[in-house]
This record gives structure tokens, sequence and C-alpha cells, in this order.
């Protein structure tokens, strides 16, 4: 392993930090974790998938439920190893083998996701709490007078109570389960976005969402999109291999893949492209990484439902979609737009209007399409993903690359 072991030893304290301004690309390490979550969003597909083709309505409804239930721990575990590895000095032993056990927490709850909510709780729940709570006890002692030492007991004592909650939903299982991990969820990212508030302690001067580099965090949350869309294919080509070849079965694939390039530009266009000047140009770099930091993970979930949808699409083309189905096809895509729309506020500071009017077509679209084959409404979908393609491309035309201007 490169540098294991390297500048170790006399220095055991605040040595761990380092100013990171010049790194602006993520470490071999961390592109193993990467590795790791692109199996996991993998599994979290394929289990939604499974119950949302059920027979029974109540089994179809259920699984999008799940789908946050699921994806938002494993999200929220990369971002919290992310946040690590952009504070602290990546080739010090400690913090290497802190991403490598994240890996492999990852790595169990994965393969937990099959039999999640009926027999596999443990292996979900275990290496979340253990990982959420033991990082951070195990780097407080390198932060004596920093003020990440106290963001980290803060976490630690609100990751701790929702353990309490975690633990009770493994203890039991089905709809019950689904409902307490709801509820810790919502609690580990609401107790997140207030940066963990303690009554009788300060407030900390930095959030769980800060970096001490402009670049790296930045970037590494372009990678989890990135990793999200890869998924996305992965997920596709997968379902076809098991699929009989048809035309139908064909085009699914096409609309599939020309749709995740359209998420893939509708990012990047230009939002996606310039965080880190968003962060360097921000008043409050804290607000600054949060918003960003939550509409990214709002996106990933729209593309894992879109995702889900695709499975739909390639297992059943020709039939007339359920309502649960178009919850998937649509809103996958409508979700990621919303997302994209509040991180174009934190970039630009302003409305992207032919978002909204592309959320608002897939909405009125959802009532036609409830009478036509399922492939048709993924072809309105991605038709929707073209025009806002286009009429971004059309509003770049001629004109210089545009600055980031956050709010101040």
């Amino acid at each position: 392993m490169s540098g294991m072991g390297d500048r170790e030893g006399g220095g055991q304290g605040q040595d761990l930090l380092q100013r990171r301004e010049d790194v602006r690309q993520a470490n071999f390490l961390e592109l193993f974790v990467d590795l790791v979550l692109v199996f996991a969003l993998a599994g979290v597909v394929t289990r939604v998938a499974r119950d949302i083709v059920s027979e029974d309505v109540v089994v179809r409804w259920r699984a999008m439920a799940f789908l946050p239930v699921l994806s938002l721990p494993l999200i929220w575990l990369w971002i919290t190893t992310a946040h690590i590895t952009s504070w602290f000095d990546p080739r010090r032993r400690k913090i290497q083998w802190i991403v490598l056990a994240s890996a492999f927490g990852l790595l169990v709850m994965s393969t937990s996701l099959p039999r999640a909510f009926v027999g596999r709780g443990w292996a979900f729940v275990l290496p979340y709490v253990i990982l959420q709570c033991g990082r951070p006890l195990i780097l407080m002692p390198a932060l004596r007078g920093h003020p990440l030492r106290q963001l980290y007991l803060r976490s630690v004592l609100w990751f701790a109570a929702s353990a309490v909650i975690w633990f009770a939903g493994a203890a039991v299982s089905g709809g019950a389960r689904a409902a307490l991990w709801g509820a810790a969820v919502i609690v580990d990212f609401v107790a997140a976005q207030l940066r963990w508030p303690v009554p009788g302690m300060a407030g900390p001067t930095v959030s769980a969402w800060a970096t001490d580099s402009r670049h790296h965090l930045p970037e590494r949350y372009q990678q989890l999109l990135m990793i999200a869309l890869g998924e996305t294919l992965l997920a596709a080509g997968t379902t076809l291999t098991n699929q009989p070849v048809t035309a139908a079965t064909a085009a699914g694939l096409v609309v599939a893949f020309l749709s995740t390039v359209l998420l893939w530009r509708i990012y990047f266009y230009r939002s996606g492209q310039v965080l880190a000047e968003t962060v360097a140009a921000a008043g409050d770099r804290d607000a600054a990484g949060r918003a960003i930091g939550t509409a990214h993970v709002v996106m990933v979930l729209g593309i894992v439902a879109t995702a889900v949808g695709f499975e739909i699409v390639l297992k059943h083309p020709d039939g007339p979609p359920e309502p649960a189905w178009l919850i998937a096809i649509l809103g996958g895509p409508a979700l990621f737009l919303y997302a994209r729309i509040r991180l174009e506020r934190a970039v630009f500071d302003r409305l992207s209007i032919r978002r909204v009017v592309a959320i608002a077509a897939l909405a009125v679209a959802a009532i036609p399409l409830y009478f036509v084959p399922t492939l048709l409404a993924a072809v309105v979908a991605g038709l929707v993903l073209l025009a806002v393609a286009l009429a971004d491309a059309r509003h770049a035309a001629g004109r210089p690359p545009e600055a980031p201007s956050p709010a101040h």
C-alpha cells in the first residue's frame, strides 16, 4: 500500500491534519472506496427493482420507500469518509486504515441488501454505526485545540443516539424495520444539517459539510455523481444480459444509455463544473459546502431511482406501467432536476426556469403515460432531459464560460 507507514511515529497529534489547498485528486484508496460504492448502489437498485415488479401492490409501493432507506446510509458513509480524507493527510497510516475500514464496512453493508429487511439487518446496521461512532473517536485525540474536535464530539453523541433507533430496527423485521431505519436516516441527516446541536455546548465553527481544501471535497462530489451514473449503466447492462433481446429491450437499453448521458450533460453544465471555484468565491464556505453537498445527495437519489426505472423498462417494456413504475421512470429524473435546481441556486444564486418547466412537463406527462407501454414513458422522460440539455446548449452558445456567483 503506497505510503503505508510513511511519516508515522513521533508526531501523532495535529500533524495528521494537513492543508490540502493544492490537492485536487482523490488518492488510490479513495478510488477503492468508490468502487465499493458502485457495488453498493447497484445492490440497492437490484433490491428495489425486485420488489417494484411484484404482483402485490403494497410490495410495489413499499419498494420505493426502501430506496432512500437503503441508499442514504451508504451515501452518507461515503460522504463522511470523503470529509475525513479532505481534512487529514492520506499518507498517514492511521488515515489509510480508516479509509480501508470504511471501504470494508460499505462492502459488508452491500452484502446485506437482498435480505436487509428480513434477516440480515445487523450486517447493514453494525458497520454503519461502528464507523460513524468509531472514526471520530479515533481522530479526536489528534484534534486538541482544533474546531473539528468539537464537531466530531457532537457527531458521536448524535450517532450514538440514532444508533438506538438503528438497533431497534435491526431487532424487528419487515415494515417495522424499514420505518425505524427511515426515522434513523432522518435523524442522521437533519442533525448533520444543524451541525449536530448539543444543549449547553457552543456551536462549532465548522460544519459537517466543511472542507479544509476548496478543491478536494468538491471534486469528490463530482466523482460521486459519476459513480451513480456509472452504476446506472451497470444496472441496465446487467439486466439486459439476463433478459431476452428483443426490439423493445434493445430500444430500452438505448434509451437508458442516452438518458444517462443527458443526466451527465445536465449536471456538468455548468454548475457541476465549477464547484471548487464556487467554494472559493463563497462568503460562507460552510453554507456553500452544505448546499452543494445536500444537492448532490438528492441528485444521487434521483439517479438511483432512474436506474430502477431503467430496470423496469428492460423487464417490462411492452405492457402499461404501474403507478409505482412511473414514480421511478419519471420521478427519478424529476428528483434529479430538482436537486440540480438547488445546485444552480448555490453556484449562481438563481432559479433555473427551464428545469422547473421540465419537472412540470414530467408531472403532466404521467397521466397519459399510464395508458401506454412502459418503454414510451422512458422515451418521454429522455426527451424531456434532451430538451433541457438543448436549452442549456442554446443558453451557452456564443458566450464565454460563466463564472460562479454564489450568494454572500
